[in-house]
């Protein structure tokens, strides 16, 4: 500001002596006029090109000015790159916002408070039929026409969640949605919305798991209930007695059964995954199931009737690593399983052997009735029977299967089913290739 004042007095000082020299007093006057008018239109044109810059601020170019003007320039522009820095932070804070939420798992929509879509994730699209894009600032009850969802978001009261069916379900592949509004701000409202198909599914097991236990206890104690009573009140010869006895017997066994099938899903589901050091002689262990198996199926099929075929193929040249117990428990399910539901005359082939990728394969195939398809996807659930009668008529407790699922899938394999009605099944134990371990060589050369 002093310089400026001190170039104002300068000019005019100069100026006035020229003009006094040569005009005398008049012309010293109009040299310091002209003195003064030169700095303000000087002065004006500075600031017209600093408003016509300020009007479109090119960062990149301020204006170059001196003076007063010049600091205005400077401290504008030096405010505005300060102000975009901002707004591009603010910005990408947004946007590390919005992906965090584009990520979850969750489906996030945020409405105004008239209900219309602002933003929604795709995860919300997925869930509710709605394109994040396409249908923004849509009425969310245009889009979500569940009378539930209407009720709900008509009486608000958020404080609860409501339950839909999702867009995407299917009869074959149900989905159900928890959602739950939150007001927020000055009458918007976060709309979040989670797939608990898998917690439903669960929940409809546990209750399932629950009553099919109490319904297979309870059968057998309602024999042995009944049995007890008859022998206490009636008199019975000692023929009639140790036929009571053998029934009761019979329904104990059964429930003894039971109960180790369920401690032993309990066991596999809370131990350690089996460990990869340990290996499985599986020519031994198919020979102890084949034992079993025959003695089985002498006893339900006599040989003065129509005897099954049972046919084991060779003994396998290599070893699994994993748990001896768990493996044979697997098997023996399994093959048990074709003896019982396949009928006199017919056959049930056991193989073992190793894929051509390296994985290992133990598969039972037998020629008894089929399965039909639809009952293909439940088979190794707890308690799931094709046909009850049959099963109960059999002896099994609907957990066979559960086992064999859970033995394969810890040992980080798989359990194949595919069958045909009136033309048998094939259950194939699919173990991966690190659990196949080769046989030592005087191993080897007794199975060859």
């Amino acid at each position: 500001m002093l310089f400026r004042l001190f170039i104002f007095v300068l000019m005019q000082a100069v100026l006035g002596l020229l003009g006094w020299f040569w005009l005398g007093w008049a012309g010293a006057l109009l040299g310091v006029l002209a003195a003064s008018i030169s700095l303000l239109v000087i002065d004006s044109l500075r600031g017209h090109r600093f408003i016509r810059w300020a009007r479109e601020p090119d960062l990149s170019a301020p204006p170059a000015l001196r003076g007063l003007w010049g600091e205005a320039a400077y401290r504008v522009a030096r405010s505005l790159r300060r102000e975009q820095q901002r707004v591009r932070e603010s910005a990408q804070r947004l946007e590390d916002f919005l992906t965090a939420i584009q990520a979850s798992p969750n489906g996030v929509v945020l409405l105004d408070p008239d209900g219309r879509i602002e933003w929604c994730n795709d995860i919300a699209g997925r869930h509710f039929g709605i394109d994040p894009r396409r249908d923004l600032l849509q009425h969310i009850g245009n889009l979500v026409r569940e009378p539930a969802f209407t009720a709900y978001y008509a009486g608000r009261n958020y404080e609860r969640e409501v339950r839909l069916i999702g867009r995407a379900s299917t009869r074959g592949h149900p989905v159900k949605l928890s959602v739950q509004l939150y007001p927020y701000g000055h009458g918007h409202k976060l709309l979040l919305s989670r797939d608990i198909t898998a917690l439903a599914q669960a929940d409809a097991m546990r209750r399932d798991f629950v009553a099919n236990v109490s319904h297979e206890i309870r059968t057998p104690l309602t024999v042995l209930a009944g049995f007890v009573e008859t022998m206490q009140t009636l008199p019975l010869t000692e023929a009639e007695r140790a036929n009571y006895l053998n029934l009761m017997a019979g329904q104990a066994a059964r429930m003894q059964t039971l109960v180790n099938d369920l401690l032993t899903l309990s066991r596999l589901e809370g131990s350690p995954l089996p460990s990869t050091s340990d290996s499985v002689d599986l020519a031994a262990l198919l020979a102890q199931c084949e034992a079993e198996a025959s003695g089985l199926s002498n006893l339900l099929h006599p040989a003065d009737q129509r005897p099954q075929r049972l046919r084991f193929g060779a003994p396998p040249d290599f070893a699994l690593a994993g748990v001896a117990s768990e493996l044979r428990s697997a098997f023996s399910n399994v093959i048990n399983n074709a003896v019982r539901y396949t009928p006199g005359g017919g056959s049930i082939e056991v193989s073992c052997e190793r894929l051509p990728d390296g994985r290992a394969s133990v598969t039972v195939s037998d020629s008894g009735p089929g399965i039909a398809p639809e009952h293909l996807p439940r088979l190794s659930e707890r308690f799931y029977r094709v046909d009850r009668s049959r099963s109960r008529e059999s002896g099994g407790t609907g957990l066979g299967l559960a086992i064999t699922k859970h033995v394969v899938q810890r040992h980080g394999g798989e359990l194949q089913v595919s069958s045909q009605l009136g033309k048998g099944t094939r259950f194939a134990l699919v173990f991966p290739a690190h659990r196949v371990r080769p046989l030592p060589v005087a191993e080897r050369a007794a199975v060859a």
